[in-house]
């Protein structure tokens, strides 16, 4: 994993052209490498919610099942949502839900052999997946809060 020390260097914001427009990034450049990202995050749900959704009792069908697929089809077109994200051709996309006492916790993983790295994917991954969790909860639970997304992990290795 390629680590560098930015610690007396001034941030440049790379979305934005000297002039401050925006702008898509060229990352012909960039060398392919094996990049992976993964990203984490919550939803908070009542008891009730956590026993249909544990007995697959929701009327929308399998809260988990479907909210992996999301995830992995949000992670997929994440491009076409980010306005200057690039398209990717993603190896390997993943997304599990865990049930937890109060509420649920969602993992992404996503790997690629690219120039660009794919953090923006495990995020969008996660965000969706929560997001659809709150869609086929929200007749039975008014109290769900999305919180805690972020990105726990990125790496470049050199092929």
């Amino acid at each position: 994993m390629e680590q560098t020390d930015n610690s007396n260097k001034k941030p440049a914001l790379s979305h934005l052209s000297k002039d401050g427009n925006v702008n898509m990034v060229d990352v012909s450049g960039k060398p392919l490498s094996s990049r992976t990202a993964r990203a984490t995050g919550w939803i908070s749900l009542n008891g009730e919610t956590l026993r249909l959704i544990g007995e697959n009792g929701m009327k929308k069908g399998s809260v988990v099942t479907t909210a992996q697929i999301a995830g992995i089809m949000a992670a997929k077109r994440t491009w076409d949502v980010i306005p200057l994200c690039h398209s990717l051709i993603l190896n390997k996309a993943d997304v599990n839900l865990t049930i937890e006492k109060n509420g649920i916790k969602a993992v992404s993983y996503i790997s690629c052999i690219g120039n660009t790295g794919v953090e923006m994917e495990a995020l969008h991954a996660v965000s969706v997946a929560l997001l659809t969790v709150y869609d086929m909860c929200k007749a039975v639970d008014k109290n769900m809060v999305i919180s805690e997304i972020k990105l726990e992990e990125k790496t470049k290795e050199a092929i």
